[in-house]
Parts: structure tokens; C-alpha cells; sequence
């Protein structure tokens, strides 16, 4: 191979949900750089730190190839021993089956993580080794992140994955409550190099205004920021909508053909004036009247909430007033406000909707959504004997030992298991308990679409990126690994696998190729768009004028996979276009407010801020966590990347000098926190960027566990914030984990 030609390929980062364009040179097997691909239409250029960090997880000599197995030595040491895939097959599936067939389907559990939605062999084949698993203890990273967004789409419009995105490029006034994407580029919004995006805004004489109880990133390039209270936005949100009412500037002409009972909101918002939350929120009644005020004087909107707006203890409802309020002002599926996505490659039509309801957790009764119970009681379901116990766990692509509540619980959880088997390429914080990890091929050594993230893109567009470098024959795949799990639990049970045979041939991409087929833009591009020299392809800006459905007439033929081969840049397939009632999947094509199942949480909500037992105060309230996070870290990921963790520690407990001074703790002194289920020693950083009252710990770190094998990031371990959360904290409507406005006690350690 030294001999080997520089090649140039054109991928996609997979690191986030931004689809960057990348540029990687490769020598053979070597890969020489990671630049942006400047002739990428969508990302045009920009990559964030994180697309560096690609080439390190290929080179990583701590990356596993092969499979290992768990070898069980005197006492209670054990060692890691390389198999054979077809050994490793049969011990997982074996085991698998065994323990099902002693204590029934349930017995086994399922944790998937976030790299799932990055990966089209995951989402399109994980779903056939699901099924034989015959389980209904499935849980994911949802449920400590975006799972009420899921529920609200799944109600008002038919599917869960049906979520509207700020139309970014087109509005005049941005919104953003709880989010901080200058540094998660994005979240439920595809959105390459977004600090661009939002100083378009101002330069078009639109205004940024963040809503945070830190002054992130984000909030330092806006136009105004208002701290407040964490967990009381809802209250927020309430009085806005009463404030739209009050003043009659709502406009909701648009909206009535399809939700009729939209005028009902006035009625559930009347008693929440701006003076009665004013100082919950810690925002003044003048300050919160103007924010109504301004937004709704706007050409365009849109108020977008995400993480900091999800993760409390009203969540739900908190993302549903957001969704009411977006409606109520005339900004739903209109340029410049939420606008729903037309993806190439739609998989909507073809996948689940997201069941409701129907079965709750066994131990505590929380809800399931969509197949999956909260993650924060996965740890009691393994602890508490009983029917359907689980006994034995698999974990695809995710680290619950770090990233869900009460983390430290989690991990003693899983010492207890039969059995546990890992797809993973790590032996991380939470692989290290299992008897068998399966190690797939990284992002750069596999094809690439994003069956997920281009529907949640500010833009229409599509790529598709083959595989930059070659791997060995006895390296796999995500989806090959799922598949022949699949097919083994399958014959193990007596089912008919000639099925599979078919699967093996058509492949992921074979379905990719399928929806393009089948898709809105079956027949979209016009011959005189569609050019033959590798460069990428523009259509026009002109919007459909017939707003009932999607309109691409007059760009005729053609969308398919050998397409997006041949522009290996990606096609521009314009601005998003409004869309309803084509959106909509509910037969009678109407929004669904349902008032009955998120408007009774307003009882919960009256209990917690205006009860006998409620705090009343600023001064009375408890001192409260919230997470944050950096552009160069991914969840848990990348702390095993020398230039990702380089510099100043980022791992840091940030309060604000008020709070310093009340507990006498200096820049830099080590401080003891303690929450109800745990407690950390971590280094203080004192700063005016976060409010009295709140203290911060960034998310996903805590790599100082016996066994991991990370030698970077062991050496730069952290804290766990997650060792502070609690399982018992949720929101009561969805099972959502609470991670924002969790109550601690500080001290400055000895």
C-alpha cells in the first residue's frame, strides 16, 4: 500500500446532526486529512472541530476490529479474549435464547444509543434483530433527550417523526429557548455552520433571543438573552400565550382549516398573567409582554425550544406551548417560521408512527412510547425480581453508564445481569460488563445516507457518500452484525429465515434506493439540473403555490442512488415548501391539539409552583443542576481523541460569584456536590455566564471506571454529572429524565 495514489473521497460527518460535507484524502488504507467540501450545496465548506475527530476513532489503537469475549479467571478477575464472528454469533445468540426460553421475552432488555440515528445500516436492518428479540423492554437515548417532541408530533400530526424545523434561513425573528446550537450544531434542526445562519439574521435586520439559564455561546452572539429560572418555562410559555390573547395579537386564520378547537387555548392560559410568574421565572412581567411583543411585530418567526426546554420536570408541555405558540401566531408551515421537511429519501411513509399508550413499566408504571420505556427505570427493571426481570441485556452504540439518571445505580445494575452483549468498537464505562462485545466498522469504513437527519434539515438536500476506505474481510458492518443476530435467533426459535437470503442481497443502500424511487422527487429533477460533472446540482428557490400539497412538477425525472453517486457533493433539492394538510398523517388530515391528555398536566403544574408546599421565591429556592455541553464533545464520545480533550479542563462545576461567595468557594477549589442519589468532587469555575442559583456540569464525562479501555480519555476522566440526577425525577407525562433543575447541596471540599 505505500505506493498506493492520494485519492480525494466526499463524505458526510456523522459526528452530529449537522451532515457537513466532508473532504477526506486517503493513501491506501491511510487516511492523510479531513477537510470541508467546499462544493457541498449544503454545508458549503464548514466544519466544526468534531470532523477531525473521524480520522482518530479510525486510527484509534484502542478501537476493537474482531470480537472479544469475556474469559473468566480465578476470583473475581476476568480477561478479554478475540473470537471468531461465527463463534461470537452463536454465544450471543445462544445465550440470548436460553434465558428468554427460562424466564420468558421479556428477560432481555435493549439499550440503543445516539450513534443509531447516524448509521442507515442501524436504522434500516437493527429493527429485524428487534423483532426477533420478541421483547418489550426496549429503551434509547429518547428518553434522556427528545422525547417530547416525539409525543407532540405523534398527536398533533400523525407520526412521531413528523417534527417541524425552524425555517432558519427565511426568518426575521429567532426564538431559542433552552438550546445552545453554536455548540450542538443544531438538535431536531439540520443545520451546518448555524453561527452563520443566525448572524444572517441580524445582517437582514432580524433579531436572535436566547432563553437560557446560562449565558452559552449561542447567547453571546444574539441579540438579547434573558436568564431563567431552569424548570419554569413552562411557566414562561403560559404566560406568553396569555399575553397573545390579552393583547389580541394572535393570528390564527391560517390554522383554523386545520384545528378548529385552536381558539380552546384561552381558556387554559387565562389564569397565568405575566405578573403571577414573573418571579418563578426570574424574567420581568415588562420583559416577557415585550418578548411576545416583538416576536409577533416580526415579518417571520419562529421559537424554537430544545435540550434545556425538554429535559425538566414539564417538558412536554413546556415543547407543546412552544408548538401552540408557533401556531397561534401564524408561524406554522410558513417561510421563515416551523416548516415541515420534504426528504429525498422519506421514511416516514414506511415506518412506524409511534404507538401510544398500551403497556407501562413493570416496576413503576411509567409509559411507553413507541416500543420503548424511559430509561430511567431500566435500572429497577434488572434489580427487582419478578416476572419479567431482565436478565440480560444488548446495548447498540450507546454508554447508559454515563448518559441516563442515577448513573452510578445503572452500573451496579448491570454487574448483576446473566448475560450482556455490545456493539461496540470501545470498551467504554458501560461495554465493560459484558460477556461478548461486537465491534462494527466506524462511520468512514461504511456507505452514508441519513435516512433521519435529512428530515430534520433547515434545507431540502441529498447525499449519499460510499465508503472512504476498504476494511478487512473479517471486519462488519453494523447492519451485518443485526442481520445475523437476526437470523440465528430466528432458527433458534423455528422460524422460516429464507427471508433473510433476500436481505443480505438487496443491502441498506438497496433500500435507500427504494424510497429515492418512490420519493417526492421521483420525478423532480430536471434534466437541465441534473449535470453530469460531479458538481452539485441546484434547483430553483420558487415555493409550490398550491400550499395542499408538495409540488415539484416541471422538474421532471430521476432521483435514485446511481443520481447521488454521480454528484457525489449532494443535490440541492431547495428550500423548504409549506405543506399542509400534506403533512399530516392523521386520516382526517387535521392537527390534533388533544387538550385532554397535555392540558391536564396543568394540574401538576399548579400543584408544584402554586401549592401550600411550593417554594414562592427566589430566595427560597433550592440550588439546582443543569448540564451543558462543548462543540468538541459528542455525548460521551471523543474523549479518546488526543485534540478533543487538549487544553484547559472543560469538566468544571460553574457557579456564579454570588453563589461563590455565599458558600466561600474560590475560582479553581474543589467542591463536594450532592444531590439526593449521589455525589461529586469537582474543580469550581466562577462566572457571571450562569444565574444565582444554578450550578453546571457538562455532560458525558466520568471515564475513571476499573476496565474501561480509553487511554486518552482516562486520562483526562472528569465527573459524571449523571451521577448527581435522578431516576426518580421525571416528567410525569412522557417518562422523560429529568437532567435540568435537579435540587443539590454544595460544600467546598476539605
Amino acid at each position: 500500500m505505500s505506493n498506493a495514489e492520494q485519492q480525494l473521497h466526499y463524505s458526510t460527518c456523522t459526528l452530529c446532526e449537522a451532515m457537513c460535507g466532508i473532504e477526506v484524502a486517503t493513501k491506501g488504507r491511510q487516511i492523510l486529512s479531513i477537510k470541508g467540501d467546499k462544493e457541498n450545496p449544503f454545508s458549503q465548506g464548514h466544519i466544526c472541530p468534531k470532523a477531525s475527530a473521524l480520522k482518530d476513532l479510525y486510527d484509534d489503537p484502542d478501537r476493537l476490529k474482531r470480537p472479544i469475549k469475556r474469559v473468566r479467571l480465578e476470583g473475581e478477575e476476568s480477561a478479554w479474549e478475540e473470537i471468531t464472528w461465527d463463534e461470537a454469533f452463536e454465544l450471543v445468540a445462544n445465550n440470548l435464547h436460553n434465558i428468554q426460553q427460562a424466564h420468558g421475552s421479556n428477560a432481555v432488555g435493549v439499550y440503543l444509543g445516539n450513534p443509531n440515528a447516524h448509521n442507515m445500516g442501524s436504522i434500516l436492518f437493527g429493527p429485524y434483530f428487534y423483532r426477533a428479540l420478541k421483547t418489550h423492554n426496549r429503551y434509547s437515548a429518547t428518553s434522556v433527550d427528545q422525547l417530547p417532541h416525539h409525543i407532540i408530533s405523534r398527536r398533533l400530526f400523525g407520526h412521531m417523526s413528523q417534527v417541524p424545523i425552524p425555517d432558519i434561513d427565511h426568518t426575521q425573528h429567532f426564538m431559542i429557548i433552552g438550546g445552545n446550537p453554536l455548540a450542538s450544531n443544531g438538535s431536531i434542526m439540520t443545520v451546518p455552520n448555524v453561527k452563520k445562519r443566525l448572524k444572517g439574521i441580524q445582517q437582514r435586520s432580524g433579531k436572535v433571543v436566547v432563553i437560557d439559564p446560562k449565558r452559552s455561546e449561542t447567547a453571546d452572539i444574539s441579540c438579547e438573552h434573558h436568564f431563567i429560572r431552569p424548570g419554569s418555562d413552562v411557566l414562561l410559555l403560559l404566560a406568553m400565550l396569555n399575553v397573545l390573547f390579552e393583547k389580541q395579537l394572535h393570528k390564527m386564520d391560517g390554522i383554523l382549516p386545520y384545528a378548529e378547537d385552536i381558539k380552546e387555548v384561552e381558556n387554559y392560559v387565562k389564569d397565568y398573567s405575566v405578573q403571577k410568574v414573573s418571579e418563578l421565572t426570574g424574567i420581568s412581567a415588562s420583559q416577557i409582554t415585550q418578548l411576545v411583543v416583538d416576536f409577533c411585530n416580526a415579518e417571520s418567526a419562529v421559537c424554537y425550544g430544545r435540550m434545556g426546554a425538554s429535559v425538566q420536570a414539564f417538558g412536554t408541555l413546556t415543547q407543546y406551548l412552544i408548538m401552540l405558540f408557533n401556531m397561534l401566531t401564524g408561524n406554522l408551515d410558513k417561510r421563515g417560521g416551523m416548516m415541515f421537511t420534504q426528504p429525498a429519501a422519506d421514511i416516514l411513509p414506511v415506518s412506524g408512527k409511534g404507538s401510544m399508550g398500551g403497556f407501562s413499566s413493570r416496576v413503576r408504571g411509567l409509559p411507553a412510547f413507541a416500543g420503548e420505556y424511559p430509561v430511567a427505570c431500566l435500572a429497577e427493571e434488572i434489580l427487582t425480581p419478578g416476572e419479567g426481570q431482565i436478565k440480560a441485556m444488548v446495548v447498540g452504540a450507546g454508554n447508559p453508564v454515563v448518559t441516563t439518571p442515577n448513573a452510578e445505580q445503572l452500573d451496579r445494575a448491570f454487574e448483576e445481569l446473566d448475560f450482556m452483549v455490545a456493539v461496540d468498537f470501545y470498551v467504554t464505562e458501560t461495554s465493560r460488563h459484558a460477556d461478548v462485545i461486537l465491534p462494527p466498522v466506524t462511520a468512514l469504513e461504511r456507505d452514508h445516507y441519513d435516512v433521519v437527519f435529512h428530515n430534520f434539515a433547515v434545507r431540502n438536500f441529498a447525499k449519499y457518500s460510499e465508503a472512504v476506505v476498504e476494511v478487512d474481510k473479517d471486519q462488519l458492518t453494523d447492519w451485518q452484525i443485526y442481520l445475523s443476530l437476526a437470523e440465528r435467533l430466528d432458527a433458534l426459535n423455528g422460524k422460516n429465515t429464507a427471508h433473510y437470503a433476500g436481505l443480505w442481497g438487496k443491502q441498506p443502500k438497496g433500500v435507500v434506493d427504494d424510497l429515492l424511487k418512490s420519493g417526492l422527487y421521483s420525478r423532480a429533477l430536471s434534466e437541465e439540473g441534473a449535470a453530469s460533472d460531479n458538481s452539485s446540482t441546484h434547483l430553483s428557490e420558487s415555493s409550490t403555490a398550491d400550499s395542499s400539497k408538495v409540488s415539484f412538477d416541471a422538474r421532471a425525472r430521476g432521483l435514485s442512488l446511481d443520481m447521488l453517486k454521480a454528484h457525489p457533493h449532494g443535490i440541492d433539492l431547495g428550500p423548504l415548501q409549506p405543506s399542509l394538510p400534506h403533512a399530516l398523517f392523521h386520516e382526517d388530515k387535521k392537527i390534533h391539539l388533544d387538550f385532554a391528555y397535555f392540558m391536564a398536566d396543568l394540574d401538576r403544574v399548579n400543584t408544584h409552583f402554586f401549592g401550600k408546599a411550593s417554594y414562592v421565591t427566589a430566595q427560597n429556592q433550592p440550588l439546582v443542576l443543569i448540564g451543558r455541553r462543548h462543540i468538541k464533545t459528542n455525548n460521551s464520545w471523543l474523549h479518546n481523541s488526543p485534540r478533543m480533550v487538549k487544553g484547559n479542563n472543560r469538566c468544571t462545576l460553574q457557579l456564579h460569584p454570588d453563589d461563590g461567595a455565599r458558600y466561600g468557594i474560590a475560582d479553581g477549589d474543589e467542591v463536594r456536590v450532592k444531590s439526593r442519589v449521589g455525589q461529586v468532587t469537582i474543580e469550581a469555575e466562577i462566572t457571571d455566564a450562569i444565574m444565582p442559583g444554578v450550578v453546571s456540569i457538562p455532560h458525558g464525562w466520568g471515564h475513571n471506571k476499573k476496565g474501561i479501555k480509553l487511554s486518552v480519555a482516562s486520562q483526562h476522566p472528569g465527573v459524571n454529572t449523571n451521577i448527581l440526577t435522578d431516576d426518580l425525577l421525571v416528567d410525569e407525562l412522557s417518562g422523560n429524565a429529568v437532567l435540568n433543575g435537579v435540587p443539590v447541596e454544595l460544600e467546598k471540599a476539605s
